[in-house]
């Protein structure tokens, strides 16, 4: 950290409050949400967790979400629903129905930040004029401009992921296309949104620097669910190995008992899986070795492995893969989530006032504390002007030049696959001075994914989701199984802010890197550990990836078919770890900065996960009421679904939100089927006539090419788009009037598109990403005899002992 960019500030830097707790990362902080939905909401959960005194100001038919249930429980005419209490916990509630009372008024003039998802462009805009001192979140489908916006698509979180490419690649060629359940995207977006709000707040402390930060729930969307095909397709063109619609080979098989949850990624874990399966003469099979290779021979691969399991209970299965280290998990289910052996004992559920359990915050620390469980607020439980009293702004110790709000911070990165990187690729984009640190004989496992084939010139450097989720940072190889590289790694992190790494727990201890060792180097230091599922518990030391926090917190269990298999999500579970402990970062640097030493944080990627299916998890513990799986259908509306199109592989999906939608639909369909005295104008009796109802439109559908029928429906207000390719998000036009994919330039790959964040900053003109992501070692030189002082002999003698080097070992 340069001292001359940031000073370490105290809470003397604060207006003295009584309620200043010095221990929670942004208590003394006001802010003001106004919001109508779950990334709203979500985002407001989190800083209230980490302190922040929000306040919910509302209509006075209250927030949305008070009347939600995910599975149609019938709410007293009261009473609110457990998914708003779960979210709005801690948070105060004002009633205005008029903005220019002087009630509202005080409240918008005393609010540090403002978390908004319920309001049009130009009232965000006029908000941001009013108070460009504030930090203003405005979360909304597409953004505040771009064509889409112009033309005011109507869009559901269900007709977003047919966009993003999300629903297009997930199920079998065979069969239509899938979505994931859960409303995964609206949780993602607020994951972002709180992100951005959290390094914003930091530099409005530091400096006093508002900021608008425009969030794109679509962007959001095709950054966690479908735009990594999109990366390939960039760097690969025509021969991207993968297009159109695949499942996961192994996932989640049917045993003597359940249900279990594979997972993959490394080549070495397929390999040893064909093991545990017993399948020695497979082994060395080189097409079965590959994904695509699987997909051809998937119905022979998937007997193999369901005659194995299907003679073995789960918790068998589970033993034997865990001993292997290949991943592995239980389904988690509505019923069962919190019963879990290892959530049970690290007591990851926790009691809300209400009555019901819900997902505590996911991360953790000693020196940080994060807000108990607490009631949510009646609809207008709170006066506006009373809420907060009058104080004198802040005033930041020196004024500094505009700049992203972590610039100044350095970050040592151990990291690998996709969730770390995925944490500091953010830090990056805010302004961090990332430093990517990978072993010669373990580089980062994504190097090797996805890319080029062995034999290939530099082949580890194709792998495509490290090409998406690393530009912006230098890179360090540094070989942490010898001695020297050990003492160059404390050496480093003696000159950085954080340390963020993604291993099983046992390895930095192997390493010689725990805690301990690292805050005797510096006493400052943030080390953010992001371990698959924590750092003590029953599984402490199994392997996990995305896959298995799917399978684990019940996402999977409401993707699929509702007579078929769970399905997984596909990979979110990734970005939303990483997401989750870039926030907790943040949180970090504020303790550090307020107690004046550093701190370790236990971000596990499994309570990100939770979190964001809390919807599944919460409304069973509260009603007794399981969600299900059911096809594309879902709790949006009815009719919801996708049907096809001209053309091959053609679908369109929509989704009928309330009777508007269903008088628009049928004013402009043929004749309605047969239902006999129903009337079809409820969401009830649409869902009970849903199959005949689906026919009736795929009948119409079938005959008009995907254009067409959208051109039909979205001028009558319906939410529908084609069902789009990863691939073809690359020419999307309101992704690219935004500037979401960014043009890198790679010297072994060439240029290819990769995206940025999704959001933007106010007057933001430069792209996120600063640099491509940076080649095997490719800054070994400048960061050892630039940062640390060695001497090119001394670089050149690690060069001779591969302490260093820009060639994986062992190839």
């Amino acid at each position: 950290m340069n001292p001359d960019d940031l000073n370490l500030i105290s809470v003397d830097d604060h207006i003295a409050e009584p309620n200043l707790d010095v221990h929670m990362p942004f208590s003394g902080i006001r802010i003001l949400e106004i919001s109508a939905g779950i990334p709203g909401s979500y985002c407001g959960r989190l800083l209230t967790d980490a302190g922040a005194d929000v306040v919910k100001l509302e209509p006075r038919s209250g927030d949305p979400l008070r009347r939600w249930t995910l599975t149609g429980v019938a709410l007293a005419p009261e009473e609110d629903g457990a998914v708003f209490r779960f979210l709005s916990g801690g948070k105060r509630s004002v009633v205005s129905g008029n903005a220019a009372s002087a009630g509202t008024a005080e409240l918008f003039r005393r609010a540090d930040a403002f978390i908004v998802d319920a309001w049009d462009g130009e009232a965000i805009e006029q908000l941001a004029a009013d108070r460009p001192e504030a930090v203003i979140v405005a979360i909304s489908p597409f953004g505040l401009s771009g064509p889409y916006v112009d033309r005011d698509l109507q869009v559901t979180e269900f007709v977003l992921q047919a966009m993003c490419g999300s629903t297009g690649s997930r199920g079998l060629r065979e069969s239509n296309p899938l979505q994931a359940g859960g409303r995964i995207g609206e949780w993602v977006s607020g994951s972002f949104a709180a992100v951005a709000l959290a390094a914003a707040l930091r530099r409005q402390r530091l400096t006093g620097a508002g900021e608008l930060i425009d969030v794109s729930k679509y962007e959001c969307m095709v950054s966690t669910m479908g735009g990594m095909s999109g990366v390939t397709q960039s760097v690969f063109g025509d021969d991207s190995p993968l297009r159109g619609r695949t499942v996961e080979l192994p996932s989640i098989v049917e045993t003597a008992d359940g249900l279990v949850g594979f997972c993959t990624i490394t080549g070495q874990q397929f390999h040893d899986f064909l093991v545990l399966i017993e399948q020695f003469d497979l082994v060395d099979d080189p097409e079965l070795a590959s994904f695509v290779g699987r997909q051809k021979r998937r119905t022979e691969f998937m007997k193999m492995v369901n005659d194995w399991a299907s003679t073995r209970t789960t918790e068998e299965i589970i033993q034997l893969a865990s001993a292997m280290r290949i991943p592995i998990a239980p389904i988690g289910s509505p019923a069962t989530v919190a019963q879990i052996d290892h959530f049970r004992e690290r007591g990851v559920f926790v009691e809300n006032p209400s009555g019901f359990v819900q997902p505590r915050p996911p991360y953790r620390s000693e020196l940080l504390r994060v807000r108990a469980p607490a009631e949510s607020p009646r609809l207008g439980e709170h006066g506006a002007v009373e809420v907060w009293n009058e104080r004198l702004p802040r005033i930041p110790r020196h004024s500094a030049p505009k700049r992203r709000p972590l610039a100044g911070m350095r970050v040592m990165d151990f990291t690998a696959f996709w969730a770390g990187p995925m944490a500091t690729h953010a830090l990056a984009a805010l302004g961090a001075e990332v430093i990517k640190v990978e072993g010669l004989r373990r580089p980062d496992g994504m190097r090797f994914s996805g890319g080029k084939s062995p034999g290939v010139e530099s082949w580890w450097e194709w792998g495509t989701v490290f090409l998406a989720c690393n530009g912006g940072k230098q890179d360090l190889t540094l070989e942490l199984s010898k001695p020297e590289a050990r003492d160059i790694a404390l050496r480093l992190a003696a000159k950085c802010d954080l340390v963020l790494e993604n291993f099983s727990p046992r390895v930095m201890g192997n390493l010689g890197l725990e805690w301990d060792d690292l805050r005797a180097a510096n006493p400052n230091l943030v080390l953010v550990r992001m371990p698959a599922f924590g750092l003590d518990g029953p599984w402490r030391d199994r392997v996990g990836f995305a896959q298995t926090m799917e399978q684990a917190s019940g996402m999977a269990w409401v993707t699929g078919e509702a007579d078929g298999s769970p399905l997984i999500p596909r990979g979110p579970c990734d970005p939303i770890a990483g997401l989750h402990a870039a926030f907790a970062a943040v949180a970090g640097l504020e303790i550090r900065d307020r107690v004046g030493r550093g701190l370790q944080i236990e971000s596990t990627m499994v309570e990100a996960a939770l979190n964001v299916a809390a919807e599944i998890s919460v409304e069973y513990a509260a009603y007794g009421r399981s969600a299900t799986r059911d096809g594309n259908r879902g709790p949006e509306g009815s009719p919801q679904g996708v049907y096809p199109c001209v053309g091959e592989d053609a679908w369109v999906a929509l989704t009928v939100r309330n009777e508007r939608d269903w008088n628009n639909l049928v004013a402009l369909l043929p004749t309605l089927p047969d239902v006999g005295d129903a009337t079809l104008t409820t969401d009830e009796e649409r869902r009970r006539f849903a199959d005949l109802i689906d026919d009736w439109i795929a009948k119409w559908t079938m005959d008009r090419e995907t254009t067409e029928v959208v051109e039909m429906l979205q001028p009558a207000g319906i939410p529908c788009a084609p069902v789009t390719t990863p691939q073809d998000l690359l020419d999307d036009e309101q992704l690219g009037y935004r500037g979401f994919w960014e043009r890198i330039r790679h010297p072994i790959v060439g240029e290819y598109d990769a995206p940025g964040m999704p959001f933007r900053f106010r007057d933001q003109t430069e792209p996120w990403t600063v640099s491509a992501p940076p080649t095997l070692g490719q800054h070994n030189h400048e960061i050892l005899s630039a940062l640390l002082q060695i001497t090119e002999d001394e670089i050149r003698t690690l060069e001779a002992k591969m302490i260093i080097g820009t060639r994986p070992a062992g190839l």
